[in-house]
């Protein structure tokens, strides 16, 4: 046994000499900027409708699920999202008021099928997006999240940076916000018994 580990170290030594040998100098590889900018550009995740639950009524349409998707990512700049179905519960019995976004994708659905109810009676506008993972990238997680809640009247201390205009990019998130509400308000939400 001590012989073959011998062997094997004495292989890999001469094949890294040889290595050395016929490339000479190490060189750097030139690297494209190709990885970096696919990072940057999220690819959109599609799911079949059939991988959807049923329960999911309301769903957003993409123009609205953009929307919202921008929205959640500002609010979660300026800390003002619940993410998860404790901290949205949490939120919904505590009387705080905002918008719910649910993930339509979760299996089982029977994790998240009392939020519909609960936002109803608490008045809060709900609606489903498509992507549990979109949602979680949206909400500056690396998890997918079941759930998020955008509490626009939260009081939490975001955290300032020298030199950034916060009033200005607050009133831009709050514009976007009032534009989504609108929208799902629109939507027919009641819960069907």
């Amino acid at each position: 046994m001590g012989k073959d580990k011998s062997e094997k170290k004495e292989k890999r030594k001469r094949e890294a000499e040889e290595a050395q040998k016929t490339d000479g100098d190490v060189e750097m590889a030139e690297v494209d900027e190709a990885p970096k900018k696919l990072k940057k550009e999220k690819e959109e995740i599609i799911i079949p409708p059939e991988d959807l639950s049923p329960l999911a009524q309301p769903i957003a349409q993409k123009k609205l699920a953009k929307k919202l998707h921008k929205t959640i990512k500002k609010a979660a700049k300026a800390r003002q999202v619940k993410r998860g179905v404790k901290e949205v519960v949490k939120g919904i019995r505590k009387g705080e008021k905002g918008l719910l976004v649910l993930a339509a994708d979760i299996s089982p659905i029977d994790i998240i099928s009392h939020l519909p109810v609960l936002s109803e009676e608490a008045q809060i506008p709900y609606v489903f997006v498509t992507s549990k993972e979109e949602l979680g990238h949206a909400s500056s997680t690396k998890r997918p999240t079941s759930c998020v809640m955008i509490c626009p009247n939260m009081k939490r201390k975001a955290k300032k940076k020298e030199g950034d205009d916060e009033k200005g990019d607050d009133d831009d998130y709050r514009e976007v916000y009032d534009e989504c509400y609108r929208e799902i308000e629109k939507l027919d939400t009641k819960v069907v018994f």
